[in-house]
């Protein structure tokens, strides 16, 4: 279980506050209980590392406050605009029998095992976290699915997840999906278009031929104008005869 030094601060005004970001501190709030709400701070370096860290909103963390050390959960941090830099964390005290909701992310184990993935299968995670209702001391890690000897066609319910007598899924009345493993998806190559051929003795062959071979094809009025010019020089030797 993680943990985080708080200290305890009485600030009253804005400035005050940004003082506290300056130093290298988030602000945050402990609620829950009957207790009153207590305004601490915590490093931002610390802050950062479990944030980065998996699944920070739903693990608890010990916070060490003074002489107490108060087990609480995260349950919003608020993160500068421009920056991303966190400004502000909220806390959640555990307390004995109090049902809280709550998201917990969801966990595939052994996917070598699974003959549907080493054939090609794909798995299909329709929810990657699943929100529950649980006591604050009950919160599961994470909801565990198996996918060994799993094969293509298979699905995972909600029903087919064990889960302690007092945590339940807020979604109630129907047994939701989690994750199929599908068919593998092939994507067939769309066919090339025939190029157009015009075969020997075709309309257009024997120009397709003397193109290809650099020959100027003559149009119909070029042909007109040579046979003019043949007749013109025909007549002389007629004439002489």
């Amino acid at each position: 279980m993680n943990s985080l030094e708080a200290n305890i601060r009485n600030n009253k005004t804005k400035g005050e506050l940004n003082a506290i970001r300056k130093n290298g501190e988030v602000p945050g709030i402990v609620y829950g209980g009957k207790d009153e709400n207590q305004k601490v701070s915590i490093s931002k370096k610390k802050l950062k590392y479990l944030i980065e860290k998996e699944n920070f909103l739903s693990n608890i963390i010990i916070l060490n406050v003074g002489s107490k050390n108060l087990n609480v959960l995260p349950r919003e941090v608020k993160y500068h605009i421009l920056s991303d830099e966190p400004t502000h964390v909220d806390f959640l005290r555990i307390l004995p029998g109090v049902k809280i909701k709550i998201e917990v992310p969801v966990n595939f184990i052994n996917h070598e095992k699974s003959p549907g993935l080493k054939r090609g299968g794909v798995l299909n995670v329709v929810r990657r976290k699943v929100e529950l209702k649980c006591p604050s001391e009950k919160i599961p890690e994470s909801i565990t699915i198996d996918l060994d000897n799993v094969d293509i066609g298979e699905s995972f319910k909600i029903s087919s997840v064990k889960l302690d007598s007092d945590v339940t899924p807020t979604i109630q009345g129907r047994d939701f999906v989690i994750a199929t493993l599908a068919a593998p998806t092939v994507m067939k190559e769309p066919e090339k278009p025939a190029e157009a051929e015009t075969t020997e003795g075709e309309p257009g062959a024997e120009g397709a031929d003397a193109a290809a071979d650099g020959e100027k094809i003559p149009t119909e009025g070029e042909k007109k104008d040579a046979d003019d010019k043949k007749t013109a020089d025909k007549k002389p030797s007629e004439e002489k005869k």
